[in-house]
């Protein structure tokens, strides 16, 4: 009989502004995610959750599916295989979030219940969201390889390095830069569940407590295979703790050929 547990790593609740390339698409929003600890060879931790709500400021609730998240629900789990745990996340296109206490109850087919709480707060939004659109252009252009480039021929496909201009130096602002990378061409392609790589600055910061801070670069920690197509965005945030993070800027997929 599996002994599994549901335990809570750690929650984001927090404004999101979203500017991917989606057409009607409102850029202010916001987002639930939870993270839980591994269950080991027992139990996934998806077959032992029965419901999750989040709940704000006067009386805001929304419920997170227990489901299998992808880019049409925006609504579920997904499976880390860096570190074999399951996370779920909620996109929410109805704005940003209002300042405040939000709580994440997870009810468990057992009948536990754990829950895990944070502060939101406004001024992180404003500055980062205004920094960022007042320099946009600027950021999106210096990311190299992008936009449709195509490695050398003779370039090593092993340890290939991304790099853009940060906002610290376009706009004196501080903020972290979380790197996700799939396989595929553009946005359509980019598999949340299959991720070829990416740089998890929440577990970095364990052992480098600024890990992503003012990031202009990141190493392909995986190999990339030749003749193959690859797409990743790169998420701008104020925090490098999911907990203490109060807005997430979903930045223009960019993509380039190995």
């Amino acid at each position: 009989m599996s002994d599994s547990k549901i335990k809570i790593y750690d929650l984001m609740a927090c404004n999101v502004y979203w500017d991917f390339n989606s057409p009607g698409t409102p850029k202010e929003q916001h987002k639930f995610l939870v993270s839980f600890y591994p269950t080991g060879d027992d139990t996934p931790v998806h077959e032992l959750i029965e419901r999750i709500t989040a709940r704000g400021p006067d009386g805001y609730e929304v419920e997170i599916a227990n489901q299998r998240f992808d880019g049409k629900n925006k609504n579920g789990y997904i499976f880390d295989r860096t570190t074999n745990a399951h996370w779920y996340m909620l996109n929410l296109a109805t704005g940003f979030m209002k300042p405040g206490k939000y709580t994440i109850e997870v009810v468990g087919r057992d009948g536990s219940v754990t829950s895990i709480s944070r502060v939101q707060e406004a001024g992180p939004t404003e500055a980062l969201v205004a920094a960022y659109k007042a320099n946009r252009e600027g950021i999106f252009n210096s990311y190299n390889p992008g936009q449709g480039q195509v490695l050398a021929s003779d370039a090593s496909r092993e340890g290939v390095q991304v790099s853009w201009t940060p906002l610290s130096e376009l706009a004196g602002q501080d903020a972290y830069y979380i790197f996700r990378l799939s396989a595929g061409t553009g946005i359509a392609d980019f598999d949340t569940q299959n991720l070829h790589w990416w740089d998890n600055i929440f577990l970095q910061r364990v052992a480098e407590p600024k890990a992503g801070l003012n990031r202009g670069q990141v190493t392909i920690g995986n190999a990339l295979k030749p003749e193959s197509s690859y797409v990743y965005f790169t998420e701008i945030t104020d925090s490098n703790a999911m907990g203490q993070t109060n807005i997430c800027i979903f930045q223009p997929h960019q993509s380039f050929r190995a």
